[in-house]
């Protein structure tokens, strides 16, 4: 098993909770670990990525090289193109399609889409609105993970684990929805 993943964002989008959730994942399973974040302007709204690799066997660098990512997810669709020199010819971009518009003369969205569309294959997530189907937006980034939990290669039940492990201090309830914000992500990006 090795798995490479880009998790591009803004902050404030929950990038690193993602990253915890997918990390507390693989460790349970006995798999080798390392992350790598960097954070843009230190602020909500400036740009952030994690680089996430997962493996079976040891793992000598927190760095994805250039063409070697097998998935950028990417919870804001502008984010998605910025870190596309990083995916492999095989690799997939799962990405949310609400811009996160935090800068003047943002893209159109209609354009951005196309783009995504053209540059490799992808799965485009409407977590908005699965957010508030899963109880509140704050869910946008779990929505996310399950719209990618079937191109992790960590089973459905093993994540759903960590997502209880990571959100049981908050109560039965927030753990609640962010399991279903999962379940609603996944089935979304199984159609």
């Amino acid at each position: 098993m090795h798995k490479n993943i880009i998790i591009a964002g803004v902050g404030g989008q929950g990038i690193l909770t993602i990253a915890s959730i997918i990390d507390l994942a693989a460790m349970n399973l006995g798999l080798n670990v390392k992350q790598a974040e960097v954070h843009g302007m230190s602020q909500r709204g400036g740009a952030v990525e994690s680089h996430l690799r997962i493996s079976s066997e040891d793992i000598f660098s927190d760095l994805i090289p250039l063409g070697r990512a097998d998935l950028i997810l990417s919870i804001e669709p502008m984010e998605a193109l910025r870190y596309l020199p990083f995916l492999s010819p095989t690799g997939i971009i799962i990405t949310a399609t609400e811009p996160y518009r935090n800068i003047p003369g943002y893209p159109d969205e209609e354009k951005l889409m196309a783009t995504v569309r053209e540059s490799a294959a992808h799965v485009p997530v409407e977590a908005g609105s699965l957010a508030k189907k899963a109880g509140s937006p704050k869910t946008f980034n779990v929505v996310m993970l399950g719209a990618a939990s079937p191109y992790l290669g960590i089973e459905e039940k093993e994540l759903e684990k960590a997502i209880r492990m990571f959100f049981e201090r908050k109560g039965e309830e927030i753990v609640t929805m962010n399991i279903k914000a999962f379940r609603l992500g996944k089935e979304y990006a199984s159609e």
